[in-house]
């Protein structure tokens, strides 16, 4: 089949995947394999040729970008009236709406709120007071531990087992139960409640166990080698005895481990699923033979319960360039050197460059020269929108007025803008809620607790809380986007901050982005099927899992880590940074963790289409030393008859050196305005 054919339709083995109903099905997607294709082919065949209404069908997957070109792919497959009522989303957005759903059979009030791991980081901060170490690190370790008990379904009570001789770990396990305690107290939840607390709930409750069966009659996963503990569980609850299930994978890019990611999980179906059906996609879409080559002959040194071998129909390609660069910084400039070069010869678009390393701080020298050569470049892992302070205050007051219980949210909006509630009054006020087992918007309004507070920060917090009351009352029947921004004209936000931010164009931008999220949460809210609580819940599981991502880059080369390459291509990738202590990282070679620092490498291998570049320094500056550096041993697994090596005493080509020449006195010529 030819690959243009294979483009626009399906292959053979896609086609089969597509077609299969007989029970459990796991495709095992290679790299650049087409396997959304797949999934969003399924939901129209289930759909179509099938008959499942699209009200049964749910695709989970890990971000929100994967989502929403899943949604966007089956929505034009089916048109948006054939595919109205299909779920695709995040494995929390999922895990939402059954708590959603369920909430009074969870004790949980309307409107509950989703703290970020900021908000839990205060919460723990609070509890553990006594026990605060001079580690600045303490509180984000801790909840580290707590999270990752929670994605292995290690209950309150299970966590002091699990914790052995670790002085974090036994500080995490005596917190771990009021923490739980005091987020039910607020009706909050955390991250990973929206997957731990729905398996809860399925193991205790068959009625509901059953009515979820009932709702989903075919469950289709993306990215099933990323799931850990809590999410496969999930799957296997949510499917029950009917296991109409389809999840794709791929063992080679499970690259999240220290996120408890289990690839053993691909392997655990089969156990889990009776009668479970492999279908392999190993022909590639996106790179040269030559690049899967080598992606090949290093993947094949792990060890593989379902081994496959990539192929493509693109041609052998060229050869794979690695540099020998003396140190970092000729690193750098020879890297750079070449994109300018590469570039100048083939007149391509800076988007289609891309340098990948294993940690962010291998960023600063490529930022350095790239900026020095005015080369435009965009650095993955940039402040998220919902990371914005003016982002984060509105996102508050709107979790208050949905769940006053909130006093995470009440805390940080109370006195923004200032209203003449100083730390004083929040610290009898905080002690006062403590004594009542109340929160904080309660004890606020409790006259007994006026009394204490005295006229003057009584008055301004009763004041406060009436007014985050009345706002919510007003909730329940105006629109959100109408809301939010009778609510910030109530509070005179935009002149607070052209007061509080200094250079006019700064504030400037920060009302923009206040202007963005109004129009958000009015384009939500505008079929009025859905209330506010709803609303903010949505949008606060989404801009948490945008952290993790980035936006789209315009004509800009990017630099990001191999982690956040996952997903992405380019037509020219460079590896760079390859050696022993830096990839494979040491620590992970310590851990024992070799294969997955393979995998990590093989998905930058794999993001390239036309080209690809390795480099590594003879001797890098660490903790202050400069220190001889070995070559990686994945440079020494890969095909030596595909590498073409340059440095080391390899004599460049003449007219190389000449097109090198011409490109950067080009550059020259641009920077100068000369051309």
């Amino acid at each position: 089949m030819s690959s243009d054919r294979g483009r626009r339709g399906l292959n053979r083995e896609q086609l089969a995947a597509v077609r299969h109903l007989g029970g459990p099905l796991l495709v095992l997607a290679g790299a650049g394999s087409g396997k959304t294709r797949v999934i969003t082919h399924k939901i129209a065949y289930l759909i179509r040729e099938c008959g499942v209404a699209p009200s049964r069908i749910a695709a989970a997957t890990f971000t929100n970008k994967a989502a929403r070109e899943m949604r966007g792919r089956a929505g034009r497959l089916l048109g948006r009236a054939e595919a109205k009522g299909l779920t695709v989303s995040t494995f929390h957005t999922l895990g939402l709406g059954l708590i959603r759903r369920e909430h009074r059979r969870l004790g949980y009030k309307p409107g509950f709120s989703i703290f970020d791991p900021q908000d839990s980081a205060t919460l723990l901060r609070e509890l553990m007071r006594g026990e605060l170490t001079a580690d600045p690190d303490f509180v984000d370790r801790t909840r580290h531990c707590i999270s990752r008990w929670k994605n292995a379904l290690v209950t309150p009570d299970a966590a002091p087992a699990q914790a052995s001789d670790d002085p974090l770990a036994q500080a995490a396990a005596r917190v771990y139960p009021e923490y739980v305690r005091q987020l039910h107290a607020y009706n909050a939840v955390d991250l990973d409640d929206l997957i731990y607390v729905p398996v809860q709930l399925l193991r205790s409750d068959a009625d509901v166990r059953r009515a979820w069966e009932e709702r989903i009659h075919h469950l289709l996963v993306d990215e099933y080698q990323d799931t850990n503990a809590a999410q496969y569980e999930l799957v296997r609850l949510l499917v029950g005895a009917r296991a109409a299930l389809t999840v794709v994978g791929d063992d080679d890019q499970s690259i999240y481990a220290w996120r408890g990611a289990q690839p053993e999980n691909l392997a655990r179906l089969a156990e889990d699923f009776t009668g479970l059906t492999v279908v392999k996609l190993e022909q590639n879409y996106r790179s040269t033979g030559r690049i899967l080559k080598a992606a090949n002959a290093l993947i094949a040194n792990n060890r593989h319960v379902f081994p496959k071998r990539l192929w493509s129909e693109l041609g052998y390609g060229d050869p794979v360039r690695v540099i020998r660069a003396r140190n970092e910084e000729h690193e750098a400039e020879r890297v750079v050197s070449g994109i300018l070069h590469h570039r100048f010869k083939h007149r391509s678009a800076w988007r289609d460059y891309a340098v990948l390393y294993r940690g962010n701080h291998q960023s600063r020298l490529f930022e350095r020269v790239l900026r020095e050569h005015r080369i435009p470049y965009y650095l993955s892992g940039d402040m998220s929108f919902f990371d914005r302070s003016e982002i984060k205050d509105v996102m508050a007051y709107l979790r208050l007025v949905s769940n006053p219980d909130d006093d995470a949210a009440f805390l940080r909006v109370v006195n923004t803008p200032r209203r003449g509630i100083g730390a004083a009054t929040l610290e009898v006020l905080a002690r006062e809620a403590g004594a009542r087992r109340a929160s904080l918007m309660d004890a606020a309004v409790e006259p007994s607790v006026q009394a204490v507070l005295g006229p003057r920060g009584g008055g301004a917090l009763q004041e406060f809380a009436q007014w985050i009351v009345a706002t919510g009352e007003r909730a329940q029947h105006e629109p959100a986007g109408a809301l939010v921004r009778q609510l910030l004209s109530d509070i005179d936000y935009a002149d607070w901050i052209r007061e509080a931010t200094r250079e006019e164009g700064a504030a400037a931008r920060r009302l923009d982005n206040v202007d963005e999220l109004s129009g958000w949460l009015e384009r939500l809210g505008r079929d009025g099927e859905r209330s506010l609580s709803e609303v903010v819940a949505d949008l606060t599981v989404q801009g948490i899992l945008d952290r993790e991502e980035h936006d789209e880059p315009g004509d800009q080369v990017a630099l990001m880590t191999l982690h956040a390459a996952k997903g992405l291509e380019f037509p020219h990738v460079h590896v760079v940074g390859c050696e022993e202590g830096v990839l494979p990282h040491r620590q992970s070679v310590d851990d024992g963790m070799l294969e997955e620092e393979r995998r990590l490498f093989y998905v930058g291998v794999t993001r390239a289409q036309k080209t690809l570049t390795l480099s590594f320094a003879a001797r890098r500056r660490r903790y202050g030393q400069v220190l001889d550096c070995e070559p990686s041993r994945f440079l020494g697994e890969l095909p030596a008859d595909d590498l073409q090596w340059e440095g080391a005493g390899v004599e460049a080509d003449p007219e190389e050196k000449r097109e090198r020449a011409r490109a950067h006195m080009k550059n020259l010529r641009a920077m100068l305005g000369r051309e």
